[in-house]
């Protein structure tokens, strides 16, 4: 069924052209589903204030398949952009939007993704201040790729850094991991089985707030290991503060159906993406308070302190393994999920 906003069901090359097809797809679809005070204006961009320090983050998404358990690429390039900037220790306040659209798409197809930023962009309590909208051939691209960038204002309690790390920090996850990667893996084509699985892309930045409100400078980090898991990004903090990391694989949350498609498929969950997950590396005296805090939060009733920082093994990743032996987490070489964001 054709749409009523639109003269065609698929996005053509005169969608990209400049000309009257893309003013139709701007004015009735896009500008049309993010209409604000800054984007109403249709200048080339916008002009906002900030009153203090801000935080800026860029990404790319180019996942495949955009429509997948849990989201699609359009919910999670709002999620990953207002997570990178909370990981910051800022309040995501803004995003740039553009798409890269490759000939073929349907304009339905579209229309949901767009409707989908909308959701999340509000439920993120973020505003989509300016953007851009491309088309090329067919076969050129991947049916959409999105790019954001995000703007936030730093909180004022927040110290975030990894200078601050010091031996016996604790570290904390906010819930199960290795949800996004293998929700993606399920739908993947000759690599479907019966699953459920749904990825755990969300906005983390209330729960960041939360914590930095409650806690302040006593947060000594924050990060979310997306692309390369929570293994790669462990292993990262460990070289950066040139320390050891010890963690415990008894006390990583991991929902037994991921576990068991992880086994089923030869993956270590530990290096399997995720985009609702993060890292938080406080001092011990905390610790216990940090993690009831999180536990109570929508966004971390399944949190966990999962290791600690240690002056042994300095620049390596340790962990116990669950029947007591320990075994050096080594990064991820190459990419073992491909097109995950």
């Amino acid at each position: 069924m054709k749409n009523k906003n639109v003269s065609s069901e698929t996005i053509t090359l005169g969608h990209g052209s400049g000309g009257e097809l893309t003013r139709e797809l701007l004015d009735n679809i896009i500008l049309k589903t993010f209409s604000n005070p800054y984007l109403d204006q249709k200048h080339d961009g916008s002009i906002v204030k900030f009153e203090g320090e801000i935080a800026v983050s860029t990404d790319s998404f180019v996942i495949t398949p955009i429509f997948f358990k849990g989201g699609n690429i359009g919910e999670l390039a709002v999620h990953g952009t207002v997570n990178d900037v909370a990981m910051c220790g800022a309040i995501p306040k803004y995003l740039s939007l553009a798409f890269i659209i490759e000939e073929g798409l349907k304009i339905s197809e579209f229309i949901k993704i767009v409707q989908s930023i909308k959701k999340v962009a509000d439920e993120s309590n973020v505003l989509i201040i300016t953007g851009d909208t491309k088309v090329v051939e067919r076969g050129k691209g991947d049916k959409i790729f999105i790019n954001t960038t995000g703007f936030g204002e730093v909180h004022p309690k927040a110290n975030i850094s990894v200078q601050h790390i010091n031996e016996g920090d604790k570290i904390l996850v906010n819930g199960f991991i290795a949800q996004h990667g293998m929700a993606i893996m399920s739908e993947r084509e000759g690599l479907e089985f019966e699953s459920t699985i749904e990825s755990d892309s969300t906005n983390l930045n209330f729960l960041v707030k939360d914590l930095l409100d409650e806690f302040g400078d006593q947060i000594k980090l924050f990060r979310d290991p997306t692309r390369g898991g929570l293994g790669t990004v462990l292993h990262e903090i460990s070289n950066a503060i040139s320390k050891g990391i010890f963690i415990k694989e008894t006390f990583i949350p991991l929902e037994k159906q991921v576990a068991a498609a992880c086994e089923m498929l030869g993956l270590d969950p530990l290096y399997v993406a995720n985009e609702g997950v993060f890292l938080v590396i406080v001092d011990p005296s905390i610790a216990t308070e940090v993690l009831t805090f999180m536990q109570n939060h929508i966004k971390g009733v399944n949190a966990a302190i999962i290791g600690e920082i240690t002056n042994e093994h300095p620049n390596k990743v340790i962990m116990e393994s669950l029947i007591g032996g320990k075994r050096i987490v080594n990064p991820l070489v190459g990419e073992q999920l491909p097109r995950i964001c």
